[in-house]
């Protein structure tokens, strides 16, 4: 069998991501191989994602060691992988899914609708804030920044109210204890490829292709590619307020997808179901370009991007 050098960020959670994909390609018989590279997403930490908008800010670095041929395979969130690669590159697998619901974290809160007037709520995503100020446009709304670790132990400090995080990455390093609510897709919408892992190659190298086709999960690729066909559409980033949620119903794809203005006083919501992933994802971000879409999108672009206060 190969020996197969994996690439991958350094946090706890992208370490996690990057040794469960080890131990499945070791049980396959293969030598792997683990290079820890940090990307301009991991130095920049006093900066709210959205302000500092570059696409490809986890991935940069850790394609450049694939271009190198330092790493053969590299593992990321599916939702920090910009919808189109960088020349040379392709998405070889798409893992089966955990859960890509946002969850509520809180130390004395129940759920969102139980926050005190004014609670201060950490996240430092455009998506989550713009839906989190339409329930509850009282809400201070502030960055957060970090690894998993550093966001609980600031929940658990009391510098946050609560805090919104992505369930998939609570579940993969059982750090679930301050979790209060799953949050409903029709409630906060989740971020296209949340909860799924992309395993990036370079085109071409049909023999890593072949040693990782067992990864790829076949619901999972068509909802995701369903679901980043339709941020594409908008042209946006991981860090714009588009969410996308897409599923198997009845041997068919159904998409939800939203775009919101930042501060959540409008937000444009459209499903619809289809069989092809590709056409579904550009029809219904087609659809939300036209029904306004394109002038909420145009405004966060032109200011560049109005993001979560500084504490």
């Amino acid at each position: 069998m190969a020996r197969l050098r994996i690439g991958s960020r350094g946090s706890q959670l992208a370490l996690w991501q990057a040794n469960h994909i080890s131990a499945l390609l070791g049980e396959k018989g293969h030598e792997v191989e683990l290079e820890i590279i940090k990307t301009t997403g991991d130095k920049i930490l006093d900066v709210a994602l959205a302000k500092v908008g570059t696409k490809g800010m986890f991935t940069k670095e850790i394609e450049e060691a694939l271009a190198e041929g330092r790493v053969d395979l590299a593992v990321h969130s599916l939702k920090d992988l910009p919808t189109e690669l960088s020349a040379g590159f392709e998405i070889a697998a798409i893992t089966k899914r955990e859960n890509p619901q946002d969850v509520f974290c809180s130390v004395r809160y129940q759920n969102i609708t139980d926050l005190a007037q004014g609670a201060r709520v950490g996240t430092s995503s455009l998506r989550r804030q713009a839906q989190l100020k339409a329930l509850r446009p009282d809400l201070e709304i502030h960055p957060l920044r970090g690894n998993v670790d550093t966001r609980l132990r600031k929940l658990s400090e009391g510098e946050y109210d609560a805090v919104i995080l992505a369930a998939a990455g609570l579940n993969r390093l059982g750090k679930t204890d301050l979790v209060k609510q799953v949050i409903p897709k029709d409630v906060m919408c989740p971020a296209a490829g949340q909860g799924a892992l992309g395993i990036e190659i370079r085109v071409g190298d049909s023999v890593t292709h072949q040693y990782l086709a067992f990864l790829d999960d076949p619901d999972a690729r068509a909802a995701t590619t369903c679901e980043r066909a339709l941020l594409n559409k908008l042209g946006g980033g991981c860090q714009v307020p588009i969410g996308a949620a897409a599923e198997i119903r009845n041997s068919r794809l159904h998409l939800y997808a939203i775009v919101a203005k930042p501060d959540g006083t409008k937000i444009l919501r459209e499903s619809r179901d289809g069989d092809d992933p590709e056409k579904l994802g550009s029809e219904v971000g087609e659809t939300l370009l036209c029904r306004g879409g394109d002038a909420i999108l145009e405004e966060v672009y032109g200011r560049g991007l109005a993001v979560p206060q500084q504490p």
